[in-house]
């Protein structure tokens, strides 16, 4: 059986790639639970000085397997809540993470990026944070992290309405370096993940704590999780599952 989460450790990256093509690379808790433990390893590996996230197949990832999502819907008076553990590894990854995106990237295959520090994308790379859509509200701290990257009315677009952030648009907007044909992609990656590795570590990894706000991070996610859980058990989630396993409209007109 191919491994869903591919790990390769070699001059000093760890490259972690999301390898369940077949499904679009929709994650799973395994695949979750594989990348924080690769992600938390790393924070203490001396041979690790850069992580690289890409995928393959013909998209990076479709999100959350929504199959994980219908679970905690249908049994949520006996299922307790649970932290996603690559969301928590992402907040407090002390090694730098650059990510090579190419096709779709959904859900939280685009708020993983807020928390990369480099970020390219090939040109067809489409970037879409359809939360509402199904009812849902961001995550990984996203609805902190999005409009300071790109402002509140941008944001508000983005998830509210599932607006499409294409290849240049995330460039312009800041959300990504570069965009790259697709065939340079990955190799563009690990050159630019070998460059920062190439860093005085000790430096490359104080700068990256002196950017971000691990503290505000956590609180923001924390509340996200609260919004979160409570609409993955709504009914209104229940009619998004509905509508996207029928191929149709979800109709929000009797909730209020």
């Amino acid at each position: 059986m191919t491994e869903p989460v591919l790990v390769e450790k070699a001059d000093r990256l760890l490259v972690l790639t999301l390898n369940r093509p077949e499904k679009k690379n929709a994650l799973t808790r395994g695949m979750y639970q594989t990348l924080a433990t690769q992600i938390n390893d790393a924070n203490s590996d001396a041979d690790v000085r850069c992580i690289l996230l890409q995928a393959n197949g013909d998209m990076f990832t479709a999100g959350n397997d929504l199959a994980d999502f219908a679970a905690i819907n249908s049994t949520d008076a006996t299922r307790q809540d649970e932290d996603n553990p690559f969301i928590q590894a992402l907040c407090s990854a002390r090694k730098p993470l650059v990510a090579a995106v190419h096709g779709r990237a959904v859900g939280i295959g685009f708020t993983m990026l807020l928390h990369c520090d480099l970020v390219l994308v090939s040109e067809d790379a489409a970037l879409t944070a359809p939360f509402v859509n199904l009812a849902l509200v961001p995550e990984a701290a996203s609805s902190l992290l999005l409009p300071l990257r790109i402002g509140h009315a941008r944001a508000f677009e983005v998830f509210v309405l599932g607006a499409t952030v294409h290849a240049q648009q995330a460039v312009d907007w800041g959300i990504a370096n570069r965009a790259v044909p697709p065939a340079e992609l990955h190799e563009a990656a690990h050159a630019a993940a070998q460059a920062i590795a190439a860093r005085a570590p000790s430096s490359v990894s104080a700068t990256k704590h002196l950017l971000r706000d691990e503290t505000a991070l956590r609180e923001r996610m924390n509340l996200e999780r609260e919004y979160f859980m409570r609409q993955l058990r709504s009914p209104e989630f229940r009619e998004a599952l509905a509508a996207f396993a029928e191929k149709r409209a979800a109709d929000f007109s009797k909730f209020t």
